[in-house]
């Protein structure tokens, strides 16, 4: 007859408590961070504080691979980084703005991908020059990259059916994708990449 010890029942009990209360704190956190990037309008003051000027530090990859494919990326204190196009970017140039976005380059469609648990299971595992998406204007198509080595937790499904976001919140509601990379990975990217400061100065914008 097997005997069970009390002591583990306890312990059991205690390791699914704290696995159950680090799962609500992570999902807490990826909620915070997607009420950062597109708040509740109803909630906003009439002249609301930026929050990305408040919560993320901001810089920039102008030129990535190609000459007018300026990207940002805004890098929260818990390590993610929203990336999008900057609005120096090449397409916001042409007749009519974008039109369409399409996550589905690669060998996989990015929008597919389903990234769970305090592991991410599932997230998928990319470069920094790794294609993200294409977007589309009237007369064009460009390649949106990560700029940042890292894994991809999650891209803005919301651009599939709404590409004009880009056009009118590139910087919010507009954002591209949120990739985590790892401490190591980040500091090497980020001496690749300028602040709000230099694009500014680099690429003539206000």
């Amino acid at each position: 007859m097997t005997t069970i010890n009390k002591d583990e029942i306890v312990d059991e009990a205690n390791c699914s408590e704290t696995k159950l209360h680090e799962e609500k704190k992570e999902d807490e956190e990826d909620e915070d961070l997607r009420k950062l990037l597109v708040p509740d309008v109803q909630n906003l003051p009439l002249t609301p504080p930026s929050a990305v000027e408040s919560n993320f530090a901001t810089y920039f990859a102008p030129d990535f691979m190609k000459p007018g494919h300026d990207q940002y990326v805004y890098r929260h204190a818990n390590g993610l980084c929203v990336i999008g196009l900057a609005p120096s970017h090449v397409a916001f140039k042409d007749e009519g703005g974008i039109t369409a976005v399409d996550f589905n380059v690669g060998k996989s469609d990015r929008s597919g991908m389903k990234v769970t648990g305090k592991r991410k299971k599932n997230a998928q595992h990319f470069e920094s020059n790794t294609a993200l998406c294409k977007i589309s204007t009237k007369n064009d198509t460009y390649i949106v990259r990560c700029c940042v080595k890292g894994s991809l937790l999650e891209v803005n499904q919301q651009l599939i059916k709404q590409p004009e976001l880009l056009n009118v919140s590139a910087d919010r509601e507009g954002y591209i994708a949120i990739i985590m990379p790892k401490p190591v990975d980040w500091l090497k990217v980020k001496a690749s990449l300028v602040s709000l400061q230099e694009y500014k100065k680099l690429k003539e914008v206000s």
